[in-house]
C-alpha cells in the first residue's frame, strides 16, 4: 500500500458487490448480483448504473479490444458485452450440451481466450436444483471462440482466476479446498505444471506489475510471486468478494465487499 493510504468508502446500500473490472481508462465496473445490475465507477468518482437485467452478471474481466466478459449467472453462460453500444453477445451457452454449473470468475489471456471457473452455487432464481456438469471444473474457450474446452477437473470447488501479463502462468483459488494453485499456459489454452501456490483459497482474485497475487475473503491478503505473505487489507465487512486495480494509473485498489465498494492507494500498478 501506498505510505499513509487509508481504505475509503466509495458507495454502500448494495445487496452483494461483485466482479470489478477495470477498463483501459481505469474506470471501474463491478456488479450487484442480486440486484442484476452492473455498475461504473468513474476516473472522476461518479457512480452510475451501466446496465440493469444484467444476467445476473458475476465475475468480470476486460480483453485487449476493450469488450467486458462477464459470467452471466441467470442461464449460466458467459457474456461478452460491448462497452459502447452495450450489445451482449453469448460467448458460451453450455459444455456438452449440458448447463454449466454457473460461471463465477472469468480471466481474459493476451490472444483473447477465456479462463471461466465453474462452482455450483444454487440460486433461487433458478429452476433446477442439482448440477448438469459431473463436478466443479474449469474451462477454456479458444481465442476465436469456436470451441470450450475442460482444462482442470480435479479442483473441490474452483472460485477466483486471474493470469499473468504476458499469458504464460494462471492462477486458480480452490475455495472450498483453501488453496490456491498456479498452472503454466500451454500453447492451446490446456494446462500443466500445477503446483501449490498458497495454503488459502480465495473468491474473486487480482494480481499487480511486480507479480504479487491478491485474494480475497476475510479482507484482502497479499503474497508475492514466491507464495509469501507480504500484506493485508482489514475490511470491516461480512466478506470481501473481490478486487481489481483501476483510476487513471490504475494504481489503486478497488475492493467489493458485501454492500460496498471500497479504494486504497497503492505503490503498484495492475495488469493491463
Amino acid at each position: 500500500m501506498a505510505p499513509g493510504a487509508k481504505l475509503t468508502l466509495l458507495s454502500d446500500g448494495f445487496k452483494f458487490t461483485e466482479g470489478p473490472a477495470s477498463d483501459a481508462e481505469g474506470n471501474v465496473y463491478f456488479t450487484d448480483q442480486p440486484n442484476n445490475k452492473i455498475m461504473k465507477w468513474s476516473v472522476d468518482g461518479k457512480l452510475s448504473v451501466f446496465m440493469d437485467d444484467a444476467g445476473r452478471s458475476n465475475g468480470m474481466y476486460f480483453d485487449r479490444n476493450g469488450n467486458l466478459f462477464t459470467c452471466a449467472d441467470l442461464h449460466n453462460q458467459l457474456w461478452e458485452i460491448n462497452p459502447v453500444t452495450k450489445k451482449v453477445t453469448v460467448l458460451v451457452r453450455d459444455y456438452d450440451r449440458k448447463l454449466l454449473n454457473g460461471p463465477n470468475d472469468v480471466w481474459v489471456d493476451p490472444r483473447g481466450g477465456a479462463y471461466i471457473t465453474d462452482p455450483f452455487y444454487k440460486r433461487d432464481y433458478w429452476t433446477r436444483s442439482t448440477m448438469e456438469q459431473p463436478g466443479e471444473h474449469v474451462y477454456y474457450l479458444l481465442p476465436d471462440h469456436s470451441k470450450l474446452i475442460r482444462v482442470v477437473d480435479d479442483l473441490e470447488q474452483p472460485n477466483g482466476i486471474i493470469g499473468t501479463e504476458d499469458g504464460k502462468r494462471l492462477y486458480i483459488a480452490d475455495i472450498r479446498g483453501r488453496k490456491t494453485y498456479v498452472y503454466d499456459i500451454n500453447a492451446d489454452g490446456s494446462l500443466s505444471g500445477k503446483r501449490l501456490f498458497v495454503d488459502m483459497g480465495s473468491d474473486g482474485m487480482t494480481m499487480d506489475d511486480r507479480g504479487d497475487v491478491y485474494l480475497c475473503g476475510r479482507g484482502v491478503t497479499v503474497f508475492n510471486s514466491k507464495g509469501e505473505k507480504i500484506d493485508s487489507i482489514p475490511v470491516a465487512k461480512p466478506w470481501t468478494a473481490n478486487v481489481t486495480f483501476g483510476g487513471k494509473n490504475h494504481d489503486t485498489l478497488f475492493i467489493t465487499a458485501s454492500d460496498s465498494l471500497y479504494s486504497i492507494k497503492t505503490q503498484v500498478h495492475g495488469i493491463r
